[in-house]
């Protein structure tokens, strides 16, 4: 008998196994949590499937999502990525992408670690909902609507309320699998 899961991610196995694998697992690491503020960035306006698609790319376009060595990007090394065709070729995502890396080592710095300064604003454990459709699954949240103004106070950019929402959701801050997926538990 096949497992009961959220709509979004039928009909797509590389949508499944993220799905089943990843989306709204609790990630508490700096590193994952860089990769995916790079990757909902680069997300804004695309569906998530595109960037799923080049999720291999991003990682070894971007070092592997290393925030160091992306905080050293050069303009040089932007000029390359624009012809990547492995990552969207975006400028201005790729730009935000360079200075995000630099933000976040400077919070990761002043707090001791990105990760548990981001937890902070949904107080150290995740917000479980209990949603019964699609449809009752907000696109932001009072959480990311503070975390995303504070965020771009600290000069982050791709960081709105909308995107930081699916961040949230991504890295597990936000339960927002359906109630009667198998996830919903699990996670």
């Amino acid at each position: 008998m096949d497992k009961i899961r959220c709509g979004w991610c039928l009909g797509n196995d590389r949508y499944r196994r993220y799905h089943d694998e990843e989306w709204g697992v609790p990630l508490r690491d700096d590193r994952g949590q860089f990769e995916f503020l790079v990757l909902e960035g680069a997300q804004a306006g695309l569906s998530w499937s595109t960037i799923l698609n080049k999720r291999e790319g991003y990682r070894r376009a971007f070092a592997g999502f290393d925030p160091e060595k992306v905080a050293c990007f050069t303009e040089k090394r932007v000029e390359k990525l624009l012809a990547d065709p492995g990552i969207v070729r975006n400028r201005l995502k790729i730009a935000a992408a360079v200075a995000n890396a630099r933000r976040f080592i400077e919070l990761r710095d002043k707090h001791g670690s990105f990760s548990a300064w981001i937890w902070s604003f949904v107080d150290g454990k995740p917000i479980v909902n209990r949603w019964t459709s699609l449809d009752q699954i907000p696109a932001s949240s009072p959480e990311s609507d503070r975390l995303s103004r504070e965020l771009k106070r600290l000069g982050f950019k791709f960081v709105g309320s909308t995107i930081i929402y699916a961040h949230m959701q991504a890295t597990g801050m936000v339960n927002d699998h359906l109630v009667d997926c198998h996830r919903y538990r699990e996670v």
